[in-house]
């Protein structure tokens, strides 16, 4: 083991390399601030929707490939704005990526919308039968 290693150097090192990869001090904060995490990894790939997708085999399997959201989402995103066929790689279910080989597409697939619950756009049923218990209105003095 060197002195350097031994010091710590080689992390610092490292520290500084993520930084410059991030584009300085303060896109590091920035990004830091969005995902609460600084990676380095290969850029594998971009969606439709902007959304980037990094690999890096060096870490733990299961925290190796991320996602980081297209920037118009701000720290607003969730894991519905994630399409289906980055999903699988994202997962580990495939090591293939979308762009190595692109998925299937059939005419009756729909495309790949984000979760809508909690905004004026989610589906709300109605109901059609007559209700079984009325609501009660106090009587006017």
């Amino acid at each position: 083991m060197s002195l350097g290693t031994f010091l710590g150097l080689d992390k610092l090192q490292k520290f500084m390399r993520m930084i410059k990869n991030h584009g300085g001090i303060k896109n590091s904060l920035y990004h830091l601030y969005l995902t609460d995490d600084l990676k380095e990894g290969k850029l594998v790939g971009e969606d439709k929707f902007g959304n980037k997708y990094y690999e890096n085999p060096q870490y733990f399997y299961g925290r190796s490939r991320w996602v980081v959201y297209n920037p118009k989402h701000n720290v607003d995103y969730d894991g519905s704005m994630v399409p289906a066929e980055w999903f699988g790689w994202l997962h580990y279910k495939t090591d293939m990526s979308p762009i190595d080989k692109p998925p299937v597409k059939y005419d009756w697939m729909p495309e790949h919308t984000q979760n809508t619950s909690g905004t004026k756009e989610a589906y709300m049923p109605f109901t059609t039968t007559k209700p079984k218990i009325e609501a009660w209105t106090p009587p006017k003095k």
